[in-house]
């Protein structure tokens, strides 16, 4: 199963991939406010993706642009981000109306969400201090005996609003870095925490700061998704201050059993919600439909027919949100 796929709107932008220079009959290019503009070099022969920044920040506006993706950029395979990164901060200054970046929209056909190679973001959220949105997508595992680079530090950001790290196997120490971090304005906190096949090592006391509700006051939505431990984060989030002040919470995409849907069911009161995701789940549609009766069918995502079968003293997960 995938749940990565191109979106096809960023930010409430259309995605327009911006042609290569050396493309023939390009047409007359949209205002640089009206769409959220997508780069990738990699399937463009000898093009660098630094040849295609040059080209970007010298044919567009990128005065007036208000969202970016960041799509394959490498001419060798697991090639680093950190280029790009020290690109997007050295020109941070020609945008000063960005307000959502996407770094590396690759899908699996494309290169797996595991294998990429991200770089450490710290330093572009210190440069743009306008961005309400930032999704980072990669790293935390080791390939071909090279450790990927995704790096965050404790920032201070006071326009944030949305951040999402879609990872195969995400390191505790960026989750850790995200609950010392002072985010005010965050709403909506998105973590694909993976598996430790891919180097994911979160456990459950890493996400005490996330969880005890005094790190974000502005948040609404917490995703807690895609991981081996999720009957464990299902029993922390059962009694999780956080909680309380959400509209929506997604668990989804991970090994929950009948296990974690016990403790929702028998922790703190989940009736506020307006939306409870847990699809691609391991429960017994007993439990799917006493999570339903609880909430309503349209405010639960787990189909009782999508329950897969695993048995955690004999199988071993591995990142399910992406094929391979």
């Amino acid at each position: 199963m995938t749940d990565i796929e191109h979106p096809e709107t960023f930010h409430g932008l259309p995605v327009l991939t911006l042609p290569g220079p050396d493309g023939e009959g390009i047409p007359s290019l949209p205002a640089a406010d009206s769409v959220a503009w997508r780069l990738e070099s990699a399937w463009q022969g000898d093009l660098t993706f630094a040849t295609l920044w040059r080209y970007f920040i010298d044919t567009v506006d990128t005065t007036r642009v208000r969202a970016l993706l960041v799509g394959p950029w490498w001419q060798e395979e697991y090639e680093s981000f950190a280029p790009v990164v020290d690109l997007l901060v050295g020109d941070a200054d020609r945008f000063p109306a960005l307000r959502a970046l996407f770094l590396a929209d690759v899908v699996s056909e494309e290169c797996e969400v595991s294998w990429l190679e991200m770089a450490d973001v710290t330093p572009v959220l210190e440069a743009f201090g306008g961005l309400e949105e930032l999704t980072v997508r990669g790293g935390g595992e080791e390939v071909d005996d090279k450790r990927t680079t995704l790096g965050l530090r404790p920032v201070r950001h006071t326009s944030l609003r949305k951040l999402r790290f879609e990872s195969g196997g995400l390191p505790a120490d960026i989750v850790r870095a995200i609950g010392a971090s002072e985010l005010p304005a965050l709403e909506h906190l998105e973590l694909w925490l993976g598996s430790s096949w891919y180097g994911g090592n979160v456990g459950v006391e890493d996400l005490a700061p996330l969880l005890s509700g005094g790190s974000f006051p502005a948040l609404r939505h917490l995703g807690l998704q895609n991981s081996e431990i999720q009957d464990e984060i299902a029993a922390a989030v059962a009694s999780a201050p956080v909680v309380a002040q959400l509209e929506s919470l997604s668990l989804s995409m991970g090994t929950l059993s009948d296990q974690g849907a016990e403790a929702l069911l028998s922790g703190q009161p989940l009736t506020h919600l307006t939306s409870l995701d847990l699809h691609h789940h391991y429960m017994s549609g007993a439990l799917v439909r006493r999570l339903t009766d609880l909430l309503g069918a349209d405010r639960v995502s787990a189909d009782a027919d999508e329950a897969e079968d695993w048995d955690p003293d004999e199988d071993e997960f591995r990142y399910v949100a992406v094929s391979e």
